[in-house]
């Protein structure tokens, strides 16, 4: 017996030297997203998570591209704080073009534009942050409505990587060796979505779609062009207030238990998972589970991680989709058929006026039962240790 148990402590200390091992390997790997004096590109970068995210690679010495739809003006005052945050102020340098990147020739005149700006340089990176979510039942919710969701969130994206790939992917830029980096944005909703967001989560599930495609496209040029997607969840910034307008009270109550972050904080671990070179990129515990969930063939960000995380979101699932349901089925007998809720939808040109009010919202709900808490604190325990290991 005791040279039995000896045997099982020799198993298990290998096992957890296996489990660590990328935690520590983490601890001593390079930067794989260093954006000290390359010119990066942002969408979306005029508020919310996307300025964040422009003050952070500024503080990392980045030259910035800032793309708006706001007056060149109202940009400028407002992301002093960019600028400010420049980690060499007399080298580093600061763009902003006015744009609609959901229109179809938007992307190749931003394109052109930065390249003309830069010396005849193409971006280094060209990160897609823009986006926009108008809840709904989906048959509730006007066509135009649908169509625009997938401009904004989807064809924004799909437009720009068009345009920075066709310069980026030529023979004679692939000779200069360059490393780039294109960065989607998309969301946790992508991995599971929830009753209320059928005009969003298609276009966020695409974008992960794409992603996949062009990971595995860009090999057939070389190594020199990185594709990785950012998904994610709760972010308290400006704008929420106008998504709250249309979003089904169903849909809140799904939702309610969701873990909420700041802009800041979502950027900082957004860059964290590019820094470390990650491909798909979450950004707390709860998507990290989510991912898990769906990994299906998408590239692995870490094989043994990856697939502890799997085994443990495989069990969540088992009961996560029977509880989102019956929070449906319970809605419905309270209150009846759909045709009798109040009716909350924007038409066009309330989608143009809408308001920047501070609000909250959250993508995913999750069973209050204490049999999750174990497996929650696991994941938040591996989601910590993986983000500590990336600094």
């Amino acid at each position: 017996m005791a040279v039995d148990l000896n045997y099982w402590t020799i198993a298990g200390l290998i096992v957890g030297l296996l489990v660590l091992l990328p935690t520590i390997m983490g601890f001593f790997s390079s930067n794989k997203f260093n954006v000290s004096g390359k010119t990066v590109l942002l969408t979306g970068a005029s508020e919310g998570m996307g300025k964040s995210v422009a003050i952070q690679l500024s503080q990392k010495g980045a030259n910035i591209i800032i793309i708006t739809r706001l007056p060149i003006t109202t940009t400028q005052a407002d992301n002093k704080r960019v600028q400010a945050s420049a980690a060499n102020p007399s080298t580093q340098r600061f763009q902003y073009i006015s744009a609609d990147v959901s229109e179809p020739d938007g992307a190749a005149r931003v394109i052109a534009e930065a390249i003309a700006w830069n010396n005849g340089e193409s971006p280094d990176i060209v990160w897609c942050i823009a986006g926009a979510a108008y809840p709904g039942l989906f048959i509730d919710t006007p066509v135009s409505i649908m169509r625009h969701q997938m401009d904004v969130n989807f064809w924004s994206c799909a437009d720009m990587a068009h345009a920075v790939l066709g310069d980026w992917l030529t023979p004679s830029a692939l000779q200069q060796g360059k490393e780039r980096h294109l960065v989607f944005t998309s969301s946790v909703v992508a991995f599971y979505s929830l009753a209320g967001y059928t005009p969003y989560a298609p276009a966020k599930a695409a974008i992960k779609s794409l992603s996949d495609t062009l990971a595995q496209e860009v090999l057939l040029y070389g190594d020199n062009v990185k594709i990785h997607t950012v998904f994610p969840g709760t972010i308290l910034s400006n704008g929420y207030a106008t998504e709250n307008q249309t979003k089904p009270d169903v849909t809140h109550i799904l939702e309610a238990a969701d873990p909420q972050q700041t802009p800041e904080a979502v950027a900082a671990r957004s860059i964290a998972g590019l820094e470390k070179g990650q491909y798909l990129v979450t950004v707390n515990w709860l998507g990290s589970l989510m991912r898990a969930c769906a990994w299906g063939c998408s590239t692995r960000n870490n094989w043994l991680f990856d697939t502890l995380e799997i085994w443990l979101a495989s069990i969540v699932a088992l009961f996560v989709g029977m509880d989102m349901d019956g929070k449906v089925v319970s809605y419905r007998k309270k209150h009846g058929h759909p045709s009798t809720y109040y009716k909350k939808f924007m038409s066009q040109g309330d989608i143009a006026k809408s308001s920047n009010t501070k609000s909250q919202i959250c993508f995913f709900g999750f069973p209050e039962s204490i049999g999750f808490l174990l497996i929650i604190i696991g994941f938040q325990i591996m989601d910590g240790i993986t983000y500590i290991a990336s600094m």
